[in-house]
């Protein structure tokens, strides 16, 4: 890869930000989850309670509605600490989309608590528990390679519009930025 200006060694001081981080990833969680939150109480019950499901076709246009927002929501949130001077964006971007997986977790253990009436003992909710664990962080292994690479791309696409002259200022710009 060549970068187009030379970098200095001494790394810079990233300004306070108004809100932790923390906050701007479980936020971006919750619009992710809100495009999924009343099909995924359809698959547990598919998956769980032995009831058939049909509507394959609406599943396929919530998934792409849950890639889409991942990805927008990723890029928003690594615009913003481009924005903020934070250079630092990877995993930012890759727990922005991927946080999804917490709320579907805690749906989870929701739907256990509030659906599943009919468990035998604490062996099969500690099997429950065990399933859903495994199928959030497949989640979030999932969404958030989705939000990285968007973002990735993003951030290529943003900083590939601007040409920078031998003494690394900003000589003209062509595209947002």
């Amino acid at each position: 890869m060549h970068y187009p200006i030379r970098t200095s060694e001494i790394p810079r001081e990233i300004p306070a930000r108004k809100y932790p981080s923390w906050l701007l990833v479980l936020g971006a969680g919750t619009l992710s989850f809100g495009t999924i939150f009343i099909e995924l109480f359809f698959i547990l019950s598919s998956i769980w309670l032995g009831r058939f499901y049909y509507v394959f076709g609406f599943l396929l246009v919530v998934f792409l509605l849950l890639l889409i927002v991942c990805a927008e929501v990723s890029v928003v949130l690594t615009y913003m600490h481009l924005c903020a001077e934070d250079w630092q964006w990877w995993w930012k971007a890759f727990y922005a989309s991927g946080s999804v997986a917490l709320y579907v977790f805690l749906y989870s253990i929701n739907y256990l608590v509030f659906d599943l009436k009919g468990l035998n003992g604490p062996a099969s909710a500690i099997l429950y528990l065990g399933y859903s664990l495994i199928v959030a962080i497949a989640i979030m292994i999932s969404t958030g390679t989705i939000g990285f690479l968007t973002s990735l791309y993003f951030v290529q696409y943003l900083y590939s519009s601007v040409e920078i002259d031998s003494k690394g200022i900003f000589a003209k710009s062509h595209g947002p930025v």
